[in-house]
C-alpha cells in the first residue's frame, strides 16, 4: 500500500493511494496515518478494504508528511562510506546517532524555509524507516518485522549551526520545513528489498546525487536492532538512513542552497519531492 495525508496543513486527511491512481479517503476507518494504524494489525485492515469502496480525494490537494503525530525523528550520520570521505570524516565502526526535531517535518512539496542566519543549507536524500511495531533491544533477524514501511526523507542541514556552533549536530539539522517526508509511505511489503534502491537529488534541474542504498555501511536490520538497544522504537518513528555522496558540502568549491532554489529527489518505488527554497 502507499499510505499518505493530503490537506491543508494541520489538518490532513489519512489516505490511501490507488493503483488507478486515485487519492482515496480513509477517515472513516483511521483517524491519521499515525500510531495503532501503523501497527502490523492496523495495516492488515486497511489491506482488507476495497480502495474503490472509498471517497475520492482531490488529486490536486496538498500532500503533507506522509506520517502523523512523529514521536522520533532518528538520524543516521556517515552512513555511506563516500559520503563520509567528500566530508572529510572516517567511516565510523558504529552507527552515529543524532535527533532531528520533529517540528521539522513537512510536506513533501512544501517550501524549504532559510532560517534567520543560515549561510549553509545543504540537501540529503535520504531512506526514512518507518516504525510499526514496538522494538526494544531486538535482533538484528527480527528487525524488519518492526518496519512499518518506507519513505522519502530530504534531511535538510545547516552546515554552519550544524559544524561551527559548537555542540551536536541536531542544532543544524531542525530549523522549520528542514525534514520534508513523503509523498508517501509505502508498506513493507512492497519494497523487496530496501538495500538495494535507488536514489538521487536534483537541485534547479542538476543532478547532484546519484546513488544507491546498496552503499550504505549499516542496513536497515543493523539500524533498527542496534536503536533498540539505546531506546525503544515506538510506531510512527522515524529513521533516517544516512544519505550518498553529492551534498553541497562536498562540491569544490561548496554550493550550498538560496533562496529560489529547486530540489527535486526522489527513492525508486517511493515517489518524489519537489522543494522550492525560500528565505523566511
Amino acid at each position: 500500500m502507499r499510505l499518505l495525508r493530503v490537506g491543508p496543513d494541520g489538518h490532513e486527511t489519512p489516505a490511501l493511494l490507488a493503483a488507478d491512481g486515485t487519492l482515496r479517503d480513509l477517515s472513516a476507518h483511521i483517524d491519521d496515518i499515525a500510531g495503532a494504524a501503523l501497527a502490523p494489525g492496523g495495516l492488515d485492515r486497511l489491506r482488507g478494504i476495497d480502495p474503490a469502496a472509498l471517497p475520492a480525494l482531490d488529486s490536486g490537494a496538498r500532500i503533507g508528511p506522509c506520517v502523523g503525530r512523529v514521536g522520533k525523528f532518528i538520524c543516521i550520520g556517515l552512513n555511506y562510506a563516500d559520503h563520509a570521505a567528500e566530508s572529510g570524516m572516517e567511516v565510523p565502526k558504529e552507527p552515529v546517532i543524532f535527533m532531528k526535531a520533529t517540528s521539522a517535518i513537512s510536506g513533501p512539496n512544501d517550501p524549504v524555509e532559510l532560517p534567520p542566519g543560515a549561510e549553509k543549507a545543504d540537501w540529503e536524500v535520504e531512506l526514512g524507516v518507518v516504525i510499526g511495531a514496538p522494538a526494544r533491544e531486538v535482533a538484528e533477524a527480527d528487525a524488519l518485522s518492526h518496519v512499518a514501511g518506507y519513505c522519502v526523507v530530504n534531511d535538510l542541514s545547516e552546515r554552519a549551526f550544524q559544524l561551527e556552533r559548537g555542540g551536536q549536530w541536531v542544532k543544524g539539522k531542525s530549523a522549520d520545513t528542514f525534514g520534508p517526508i513523503g509523498p508517501w509511505l509505502v508498506t513493507a511489503d512492497e519494497v523487496a528489498d530496501p538495500a538495494r534502491l535507488s536514489m538521487w537529488l536534483d537541485l534547479n534541474g542538476e543532478r547532484m546525487q546519484d546513488g544507491s542504498t546498496e552503499t550504505m555501511v549499516f542496513g536497515v536490520a543493523e539500524l533498527v536492532s542496534y536503536l533498540s538497544h539505546f531506546m525503544s522504537l515506538q510506531p510512527g518513528d522515524i529513521i533516517s538512513t544516512g544519505t550518498p555522496p553529492g551534498v553541497g558540502l562536498g562540491q569544490t568549491p561548496p554550493r550550498f542552497l538560496r533562496a529560489g532554489d529547486e530540489m527535486r529527489l526522489g527513492i525508486e518505488g517511493l515517489g518524489e519531492q519537489c522543494q522550492t527554497v525560500r528565505a523566511r
